[in-house]
């Protein structure tokens, strides 16, 4: 099986597996990015928002000193974060991050979420996170055309190789095909068993669109953080652990193929190196036609990350 995806636009190959960057902790990050790129990983997901980007070049950057590997060799996305939408801050947002990695250029940068909110400058709080400085959200009217144009003009400044959408459904999505000079390469999304968005899938695909599936554990993720809407974990469901034990593979790596199988890419993270290990050797076994229809049969449109939970205002999904 492949292990890239090309771009259309830039003919840019982007890995199909990835490391996502999520909830790892500052203090852990550098160390876990470093032996992340020694396993092989060669993709990182990150996103203001994470607050770990500095902590994250610093582990790309021992990589580098130590001849791992070429910063070319390394794909890192990003992400605009909602406070930063107006024209104005879409550029310094995207410089602001590139400082804190510690690098010239992204390979791939999205809207993380088409939410605009008022802007914090990073100097009063960052990460800004949903909430003012008051504790309220504060959204703003910033029309998306806006701010596509701007992540636009991140490509022509060579600040960003590639750019893209975060939790965008197919109406924006056309919406923005109608405008853009530049169109966006990736979209990355919530995908998972509970999750199988099909329909956008296959949009995506129409329009020559990569997408990189997020929380493809499904509930884990959100269990940890206290939250799993109520939901049995994936790495413990019967249907999934049947599979796994059949193809002599853990219940994560099967999950994993399943989205690769479908043509999308993820960005699982892990906190044991084993299990680090073991998500990248996802591209070496194939599941059956019968095991993938009996995974995708567990759909229950189950959105997890969903920012309606935040604010009914935000109910990009409804």
């Amino acid at each position: 099986m492949a292990t890239t995806v090309t771009l259309k636009r830039t003919g840019a190959k982007m890995p199909l597996v990835g490391f996502g960057l999520w909830k790892v902790t500052k203090e852990t990050c550098a160390d876990t990015v470093y032996n992340a790129i020694k396993e092989g990983y060669r993709l990182f997901d990150g996103a203001s928002d994470y607050g770990n980007e500095k902590e994250a070049g610093e582990g790309l950057a021992r990589a580098i000193k130590d001849g791992l590997v070429k910063r070319e060799d390394v794909w890192i996305t990003s992400k605009l974060w909602n406070t930063y939408h107006a024209k104005e801050h879409v550029e310094e947002a995207c410089k602001y991050s590139l400082v804190l990695w510690g690098i010239d250029y992204f390979d791939l940068y999205l809207v993380h979420f088409p939410i605009s909110l008022e802007y914090i400058p990073p100097s009063s709080k960052f990460p800004q996170e949903w909430w003012g400085l008051d504790g309220k959200v504060h959204p703003v009217k910033v029309p998306f055309q806006e701010t596509w144009t701007a992540m636009e003009k991140l490509v022509d400044s060579g600040l960003a190789k590639n750019i893209g959408l975060s939790n965008a459904q197919g109406s924006l999505i056309l919406d923005v095909h109608r405008y853009a000079r530049i169109e966006p390469q990736v979209l990355q999304v919530e995908i998972h068993p509970y999750l199988t968005q099909e329909p956008l899938v296959n949009y995506c695909k129409l329009l020559n669109i990569a997408v990189t599936a997020y929380s493809s554990f499904g509930p884990q993720g959100y269990m940890e953080l206290g939250g799993d809407k109520g939901a049995t974990s994936l790495l413990e469901h019967d249907v999934v652990t049947q599979i796994a034990s059949k193809n002599q593979k853990t219940p994560a790596q099967v999950l994993l193929r399943w989205a690769l199988q479908r043509g999308v890419a993820v960005i699982p993270k892990s906190n044991k190196h084993e299990r680090l290990v073991q998500n990248l050797a996802v591209t070496t076994f194939e599941l059956s036609e019968q095991d993938m229809k009996t995974i995708s049969g567990l759909n229950s449109n189950l959105r997890l990350n969903d920012p309606v939970d935040i604010d009914p205002s935000f109910a990009i999904f409804a």
